[in-house]
């Protein structure tokens, strides 16, 4: 990974989930100011950054976020990056009030069900010419 120490945020999604794909491109829209990388979790380079934050890529149920030299998982991760896009969506910050307890157990309903209730890939998605360089590797 390249770019200032202190400065990186490399976002891993699962790249065939139909809901984290789409997720991905919207955090790409509403992040003008490029500050977020991306990386499928099924790529070389997906799979190594989350062996290193202790995320099992065989039993992915969670996108994560390396900011900063930390790891951030479930609903953690959402709302870190939300409060570094463009308003209104900087807004739902404010969720960090309520307990991860309740927020992760709703995230895991849905990551659990991601595949029935949004579908799959049968590959990964492919970065369009705009925005391959968002994508490492």
């Amino acid at each position: 990974m390249r770019g200032n120490p202190g400065t990186e945020r490399v976002v891993i999604f699962d790249g065939v989930c139909n809901l984290c794909s789409a997720t991905a491109r919207f955090v790409i829209r509403h992040d003008p100011r490029a500050r977020f990388k991306f990386a499928a979790a099924q790529s070389a380079r997906g799979r190594a950054l989350l062996r290193e934050s202790g995320v099992d890529p065989e039993r992915l149920e969670t996108f994560v976020l390396r900011k900063d030299g930390r790891t951030y998982v479930r609903s953690d991760a959402a709302l870190e990056i939300a409060k570094e896009l463009v308003w209104p969506w900087r807004a739902l910050g404010v969720l960090r009030i309520v307990p991860r307890a309740p927020r992760d157990r709703i995230y895991d309903l849905v990551a659990r069900n991601r595949y029935r209730w949004f579908g799959r890939k049968d590959a990964c998605m492919v970065p369009t010419e705009d925005i391959e360089s968002r994508f490492l590797e």
